[in-house]
């Protein structure tokens, strides 16, 4: 086995992924406060297409913490479209009244678990993340359309946000790969 070298993966520019298809997929990150934690979403999301990220609240944007965002972006900040907002609630509402799917990323009652997701081809959806401790707002909850949960076995029921923006968005790209 041979390591693959930067120019036989064939990656796409910056100009090319921003006129590339994308995955019907909107990531909103409310109140994240670790900007490592933000700059490692814009990277998965660009690894898989991600239409756009909606920082919300206290969480931080590329442009006021270059350096922390970049150093785990790796530069996908300036590929992946996105925008801020103060308030999360008018998003999402905004979100469902233009046709999306909101899904609360959070462990609820009546939550789908991630194995059990059936992601419809025709349809947008958009992912709401929440802080590090708290999680996603109880009034931010209720106004999604669903909630997904990622099934854990362990002592701990909790993953990183990053982490679990990961798991989310690979199992979206995994059912949605043909619209690439």
């Amino acid at each position: 086995m041979r390591k693959l070298n930067v120019t036989e993966l064939g990656r796409i520019d910056v100009e090319q992924f921003k006129k590339s298809k994308k995955l019907p997929l909107t990531i909103i990150l409310d109140d994240v406060r670790s900007l490592y934690n933000v700059g490692s979403v814009f990277r998965t999301s660009d690894a898989f297409r991600v239409e756009r990220i909606v920082l919300c609240g206290i969480t931080a944007t590329p442009e006021n913490s270059l350096v922390e965002i970049h150093k785990t972006a790796l530069g996908a900040e300036e590929s992946v479209e996105w925008s801020y907002s103060q308030n999360c609630i008018s998003v999402v509402k905004e979100l469902n009244e233009i046709g999306y799917i909101t899904v609360a990323v959070e462990q609820v009652e009546g939550s789908i678990k991630l194995d059990n997701l059936v992601v419809e081809k025709e349809r947008r959806y958009a992912l709401v993340l929440g802080n590090e401790v708290k999680g996603i707002k109880q009034d931010v909850v209720d106004i999604c359309k669903c909630s997904l949960e990622i099934p854990q076995y362990g002592t701990k029921h909790s993953l990183n946000v990053s982490v679990s923006a990961g798991l989310v968005i690979w199992e979206f790209a995994r059912q949605l790969k043909e619209l690439f």
